[in-house]
């Protein structure tokens, strides 16, 4: 077999291992992008859905009316298709929901906590698709039941907050049994190798967040970029519960002065409840509000010492600043470059016909994809 016949059997393949996702998200990959506050903003989104990707914008503790200018802002910078990542606990939800609805958006994803039923069926019947984040099979089929449409799941390997199972484990678990709707895989993706096992188990893509951050779109201070670029794996470390009378919710972030400071005060409060100073419920909320604001001061003001510096161990294979087209490039070429090696044993069924396009995800019927089997 030739080399283009080859590569054009890898590209064949590829595209049917993620149609499904494709189809659901309608993009050209099945390639989304995670929700990072403060980074996945207009400028990054709007790259990635432009590049072929699925850009997701990052609400967090936004008011109704700055996500309203947000996703406007976004809509300006691509016509394609993008989602948008609302927290679960946010105390506006309902309102959030409703801009979504009011501007059109096409994919709403609940993070920060499981969604109820009434809270998916607002999504839907503004006409989005509703996403969610399963931890477990069992979380993930609830959802199901309460009618999400799509799930994603995210390993410890993961930046930001995260729990306490790896990707691996996760995709062995959930993949195999859980069918019904379409499920994105997260957490340490960094290659276009893992990309094209998740699919082959299974996934109908993948969400990546830590590559993206260094993308020249990337609004990310340049000392925050370049720590990305410098730190490797190891050094994206979970944050650590001294005592569980003071629960602690992991986060992954490279380890800093903040970080080391975070475990000192924490040492130090738990000292001042043990001797009567303070209450343990004081004690709780001075450790919640250490990190308040330490991840804008990173990312945006550069404060790489004493900011929130959220990675996941995928940050080693960040080596340098590239522009988003050229991230998802190279992602397909090496999920591509694996195909290829294996393609001396395809039949001639892995290529079009002569004449015949490639597969067009918009040419798919989504209500066919979001019940297969």
């Amino acid at each position: 077999m030739t080399d283009a016949r080859s590569d054009a059997v890898a590209g064949a393949r590829l595209e049917r291992l993620w149609a499904r996702g494709c189809a659901f998200l309608g993009t050209r990959t099945a390639i989304m992008g995670g929700a990072m506050s403060w980074v996945s903003e207009r400028r990054l989104v709007s790259a990635i859905s432009n590049a072929g990707g699925f850009g997701v914008l990052a609400c967090g503790s936004m008011p109704p009316d700055l996500l309203a200018a947000e996703i406007a802002a976004t809509r300006a910078l691509t016509s394609q298709p993008f989602g948008v990542n609302l927290i679960n606990m946010h105390p506006d939800l309902d309102r959030l929901i409703d801009v979504c609805r009011e501007l059109a958006v096409s994919h709403v994803v609940i993070a920060g906590g499981f969604p109820g039923g009434a809270t998916i069926k607002r999504i839907k019947d503004g006409g989005a698709r509703a996403m969610a984040f399963a931890p477990t099979l069992v979380s993930g089929k609830r959802l199901v039941k309460q009618g999400i449409d799509a799930l994603v799941i995210e390993g410890t390997e993961a930046g930001g907050h995260i729990g306490p199972v790896s990707t691996t484990v996760l995709a062995q678990e959930i993949l195999p049994e859980l069918r019904e709707v379409p499920v994105f895989v997260a957490g340490g993706i960094g290659r276009g190798e893992a990309i094209l096992s998740y699919l082959e188990q299974g996934a109908a893509g993948v969400q990546i967040g830590t590559r993206f951050v260094c993308a020249t779109e990337s609004i990310a201070h340049q000392r925050f970029k370049q720590v990305f670029i410098k730190a490797s794996a190891r050094d994206a470390q979970a944050s650590v519960q001294i005592d569980p009378r003071f629960p602690v919710i992991p986060v992954r972030a490279l380890a800093n002065a903040g970080s080391k400071r975070f475990m000192e005060l924490q040492r130090e409060v738990i000292a001042r409840v043990d001797r009567g100073e303070t209450t343990r419920d004081a004690g709780i909320l001075e450790i919640e509000h250490f990190w308040a604001g330490a991840l804008r001061r990173a990312v945006i003001d550069g404060d790489v010492e004493s900011g929130s510096l959220m990675a996941g161990q995928s940050v080693g294979l960040v080596t340098r600043e590239q522009p988003v087209a050229e991230i998802i490039g190279d992602l397909i070429a090496q999920a591509e470059a694996a195909l290829a090696a294996r393609c001396p044993q395809a039949d001639a069924g892995d290529l079009p016909a002569a004449g015949q396009a490639a597969i067009d995800p918009s040419a798919i019927d989504p209500s066919t994809i979001l019940g297969a089997a």
